[in-house]
């Protein structure tokens, strides 16, 4: 059986963004216990279209720090706003929310808290350890976001030294401006090469398509990227989330996302999604290998 992503899609949407019905023992398994213990994860608050791959695989995608944000970028489903006080409590329910489900590989993401002095630098350490305390044998991948290039709270996250630490530049320099209004391209850039040079094992970033951008911008992005010493690479389709965001400029074919794996194996990324329906944690559980 197949389903359409009718609520972010316009009218003509193409035939490759179809995705399968989630299935399996795995995944009924996980969907119930996310129901009854109302666990929060990504995965089902963003009806991600590979929900039901990566939970049949044993990997969820969990957040931290609310559901508010403090910046308003134009592709984001996210709410922005004023941003509730800190859980302190949050660390040991996202461990236990791992361990209920029995994730045997956990990526922790974040919205942005420029609110906090240190970003929110000290809930992700404190989530890590909590995380690897009742865990211990559940791998883990950190999609954080940039802490304003701020070296210190960015020197939690590589004490914490997870599995993979990831960072998205999410397009191309000539659009960050639009897309990510409160976000710098070369900050970006240089939080993934400052990770590196700090010895975290693998370094991860994305970026979505169908925003505007040329070949030419997409290739000279995984350049970029490449330079910083990133060492796994998705790109996906970009989606609508409504009609308050950014609208889709293109529907990037399955060939030419085939073109950007090629080039960018070439280029020497260890791993590379590419395709329509790759998110950020697609496969998440082969990047650390």
């Amino acid at each position: 059986m197949e389903t359409v992503l009718d609520n972010t899609l316009p009218v003509g949407k193409p035939k490759w963004l179809k995705v399968k019905l989630p299935i399996g023992q795995k995944y009924t398994e996980l969907r119930g216990l996310v129901d009854k213990y109302s666990l929060n994860t990504i995965c089902t608050s963003g009806s991600c279209p590979n929900m039901g791959e990566c939970w049949g695989e044993g990997t969820a995608t969990f957040m931290i720090l609310g559901n508010i944000c403090t910046r308003s970028c134009g592709f984001c489903g996210v709410k922005t706003g004023r941003p509730e006080t800190v859980d302190w409590d949050e660390p040991e329910k996202v461990a236990r929310s791992i361990k209920i489900m029995n994730i045997k590989h956990a990526v922790v993401t974040s919205v942005d808290r420029d609110d906090l002095k240190d970003g929110g630098s000290i809930i992700w350490i404190e989530t890590v350890k909590a995380i690897r305390r009742m865990n211990p044998n559940t791998t883990l991948e950190t999609l954080i976001p940039d802490f304003q290039g701020i070296e210190r709270n960015i020197d939690r996250i590589v004490e914490a030294n997870p599995e993979v630490v990831s960072h998205n530049v999410e397009t191309v320099r000539r659009l960050t401006r639009e897309v990510r209004i409160q976000a710098k391209y070369d900050r970006s850039l240089e939080v993934l090469r400052y990770l590196k040079e700090k010895g975290i094992n693998r370094t991860k970033s994305g970026i979505m398509l169908g925003l505007g951008e040329t070949e030419e911008e997409v290739i000279q992005t995984l350049h970029d990227l490449r330079n910083a010493n990133v060492d796994v690479v998705t790109i996906g389709q970009y989606l609508q989330p409504s009609k308050k965001h950014l609208p889709v400029k293109e529907y990037i074919t399955p060939d030419q996302f085939a073109k950007y794996e090629k080039i960018g194996l070439e280029l020497g990324f260890r791993y590379v999604e590419s395709g329509a329906l790759v998110r950020s944690s697609y496969k998440a559980a082969k990047h650390i290998l």
